[in-house]
Order: structure tokens, then C-alpha cells, then sequence
């Protein structure tokens, strides 16, 4: 099916709501979680990456051996290690998985939290290594005998992998960034360009960029939005749920000293912020509160209604060209299952309608 729905784990329980309570990798929590995710009908799990938490390579091998069909979408950021080892954990991890395994290339969007791990370039330079890092993980996955290669970040002699992906030619790219330096390096790696949740119009101008820059490498990309979708049985209901995520956001906060700080440096960030000073609620049903709460730290903006009225919400991204969607709730496991009785389904079966009256 065209529509792909992408949930999210993490190593333990914990959201804006929910203060983590088990231990910081909570192998029960990520089978339950991922077990959650496969039976609700979700297509794939992104495992992240933080610069403070649990390796997201042994977060998805435990998800992956858990479970038989899911796919999985492993987060990864350039400059940590060497790319010609990346490309072949990576392989390793897509064969243990049988294919099941996609990458998403992080560049990196906070210089403060780059240097916990020892990286000191800048922003723009990030992005210069991830082109060159990919353009030597995908020749480790693609080519059948030993290279050299000597680049501005990286120097290789006779790398080669005598594992390859089972996806071929290669597991497929997902890439996030909203600056230009992070499109240029899209329009020649992405196969699927992701986006925080931002309104239709916002949307829009971005897809017609990410477009315009594959085109001039002859490619065509996919794309993919990230949302918090809050539902409940009337549109009522739905909104005062938001108002109450809310407060319990604000109480968990002043009671933990949780604070974000804002991240200059970058323009995703800056344009959830701009997004957030249009109100709390654009376009209808997106919701800019816990965004705004967050200095747009993150993927934090929701679609509200009830499972019909954000399904129809889903199709108005949909129409833009979005294939893909990344949901996660602020009760994340109960609404990982919640969102498969209801609003995936239903999201699905409107697509097949629309498809249907389309050809």
C-alpha cells in the first residue's frame, strides 16, 4: 500500500507526561513495545538517537529478534564511526533482521549536543561529512571489489564488505534537515526526506525544494511527516486530552527541572518556533502546545480530533506527496495500540478509496 505508517520505541517508558521509572534499557519494555507496534498494524519502528542513552544498534537487534514482520528504522549519526564499519554493522544488522532495516541519517542539529560525543565541527561542515560518509557507505554496500577512497573527512585503502544488504542495491536512506546544506546532500542521498509536522503550507514550500534538488540528480524522493496525533471519541474530548497533556507536560517539568534549551543552530527547530508563534492551533487540527513548551526541540507538534477528523487531516498531508507518516503518542505504548484500532485502518482504507476513484 502507498501509505506507510512508522511508530517509535524507546529504550524504556518514559514521555513529556511520563517520568521513566525502570531501568534506563528496559529489555521487556522494548519487546512489549515493539510486539505493540507489530500487532497494531504499524509498517515500521524508528529507534533513535540520543548522545546520553543506550546504543540504538542493540535496541533494534532485541526489537528485531522480538518480533517477524515489522520493519525497523534505525537513527545514525555521521562522524562517530568510521563509515566503512557503518556500512557494515549496518549490512550485519539488515541481515540478522532479513531485510528489515532501514537507515535514518542524522546530521546533527545541536552544537552542544554533538560535543558530548566529541564532534566540534559546525553546523554546514556536518552536513559536508554526511555527504561524504554516505557516498562511501554506499559503495561499501554496492561494490564487488576493495576501493580506495580519500575525501576531505575520510580515507580509506581496499575497503570492502563481503556482506551486502539484502535490500538491494542498498537498505533504503531516510534523511532529515531543513537548511540548505541538509536538502543539497537530500537531493543525493535520500531515498525518503523526513519532516517534523509543520503546517500544509510549510510542508509544501519544503517538498517543492527536496523535489527540485533530486531532480537536478535525475532522482525522485519519498517523503515522510512526523506527528503526535491526539484522539478521542469526540472533537471535544480530543482538545481538553491536549489542554491536559499539556499541564501534565508543564507539572513534569517543574517538578524534575526538565528543561529544554533552545537550539540556534537549528532551522528545524526555528521553524517549529515560528509555527508555534502562529497560535496553538493551525490548519485546524494542529496543535503547537507542547511544541511551543519545547522550544521546538523535537518532533512535538499533534493533530487533534477524533480518529476520523485526524485520519482526514493524515490525507491533507497525504496530498502533498507525503507516503509516510511517523506517529507516536504521549502515552506511547497505550498509543501505539489505541492508534492501531482506529486511526490506522481507517487512514488506510481512505487512501485505498482515494486510490480507487484515481485510476
Amino acid at each position: 500500500m502507498s501509505i506507510q505508517f512508522i511508530g517509535m520505541i524507546g529504550h524504556r517508558l518514559s514521555s513529556e507526561i511520563i517520568a521513566p521509572t525502570a531501568p534506563v534499557f528496559d529489555k521487556d519494555y522494548i519487546v512489549r513495545s515493539a510486539q505493540a507496534h507489530e500487532a497494531a498494524g504499524f509498517d515500521r519502528i524508528l529507534v533513535g538517537y540520543w548522545s546520553d542513552q543506550p546504543d540504538g544498534f542493540l535496541v533494534t537487534a532485541l526489537a528485531g529478534l522480538s518480533t517477524s514482520r515489522i520493519n525497523f528504522l534505525l537513527a545514525h549519526r555521521p562522524g562517530f564511526v568510521a563509515p566503512t564499519l557503518a556500512a557494515r554493522k549496518l549490512a550485519t544488522l539488515e541481515n540478522l533482521l532479513d531485510g528489515r532495516l532501514a537507515v535514518h541519517i542524522i546530521s546533527g542539529g545541536s552544537d552542544a549536543e554533538q560535543r558530548k560525543d566529541g564532534d566540534y565541527l559546525d553546523h554546514d561542515q556536518r552536513y559536508a561529512r554526511t555527504e561524504e560518509f554516505l557516498d562511501v557507505v554506499k559503495q561499501v554496500w554496492t561494490s564487488a571489489r576493495p576501493f580506495d577512497h580519500q575525501g576531505e573527512f575520510f580515507r580509506a585503502e581496499a575497503a570492502f564488505s563481503a556482506l551486502k544488504p539484502v535490500q538491494q542495491p542498498h537498505l533504503p536512506v531516510y534523511f532529515g534537515g531543513s537548511s540548505p546544506a541538509a536538502i543539497r546532500v537530500a537531493g543525493r542521498h535520500a531515498d525518503v526526506f523526513a519532516l517534523w509536522g509543520e503546517s500544509l503550507a510549510q510542508t509544501r514550500e519544503t517538498i517543492e525544494k527536496v523535489r527540485a534538488e533530486a531532480a537536478r540528480h535525475g532522482r525522485q524522493i519519498g517523503f515522510s511527516v512526523s506527528f503526535r496525533p491526539i484522539i478521542a471519541e469526540t472533537e471535544e474530548k480530543a482538545w481538553a486530552k491536549a489542554e491536559a497533556i499539556l499541564e501534565q507536560a508543564r507539572q513534569r517539568m517543574a517538578e524534575s527541572g526538565w528543561v529544554f534549551t533552545a537550539k540556534p543552530d537549528s532551522v528545524g527547530a526555528q521553524r517549529l518556533r515560528e509555527l508555534a508563534e502562529q497560535g496553538e492551533r493551525v490548519d485546524t487540527r494542529l496543535w503547537t502546545g507542547i511544541s511551543k513548551l519545547v522550544g521546538g526541540a523535537y518532533n512535538s507538534t499533534a493533530l487533534v480530533g477524533t480518529p476520523e477528523q485526524v485520519a482526514d487531516a493524515l490525507l491533507d498531508y497525504y496530498d502533498l506527496g507525503v507516503r509516510n507518516f511517523l506517529i507516536r503518542g504521549f502515552d506511547p505504548l497505550n498509543d501505539a495500540i489505541d492508534y492501531g484500532r482506529e486511526l490506522l485502518p481507517l487512514t488506510r482504507a481512505k487512501v485505498a478509496e482515494r486510490e480507487a476513484r484515481a485510476a
